[in-house]
């Protein structure tokens, strides 16, 4: 019902930048909360940021100042601007969406597909 389209991981070297977009389609009546995710190898799927429709933001600490996450609620869209990029960002990045569809009333979380990150040191 609901599909989330990741881009814009790739290669980059220690202190550059990268921008991820997430585009959400599908039977939307409303999103909640959009956000971005990451996991490592070997490591859990934590927190990277997360954006409420009215514009409140969560950031990990250990991103806090670097990282940026916006969103367009007209275009269902979440972007993560990503600076002074550090080896141990290196992680395969998830977009998450907290959808309502139409006719439900319960919200329910979708996931991207990933997209990759390398930062080289």
């Amino acid at each position: 019902q609901v599909q989330l389209v990741e881009s814009g991981g790739g290669l980059v070297q220690a202190g550059g930048s990268l921008r991820l977009s997430c585009a959400a389609s599908g039977s939307i009546f409303r999103i909640n909360t959009m956000g971005w995710y990451r996991q490592a190898p070997g490591q859990l799927r934590e927190l990277v940021a997360r954006i409420t429709s009215g514009g409140p933001t969560v950031y990990a600490d250990s991103v806090q100042g670097r990282f940026s996450i916006s969103r367009d609620n007209a275009k269902n869209t979440v972007n993560l601007q990503m600076n002074s990029l550090k080896p141990e960002d290196t992680a395969v990045y998830y977009c998450y969406a907290g959808v309502l569809t139409y006719g439900s009333s319960t919200p329910v979380g979708y996931w991207g597909q990933g997209t990759r990150v390398t930062v080289s040191s």
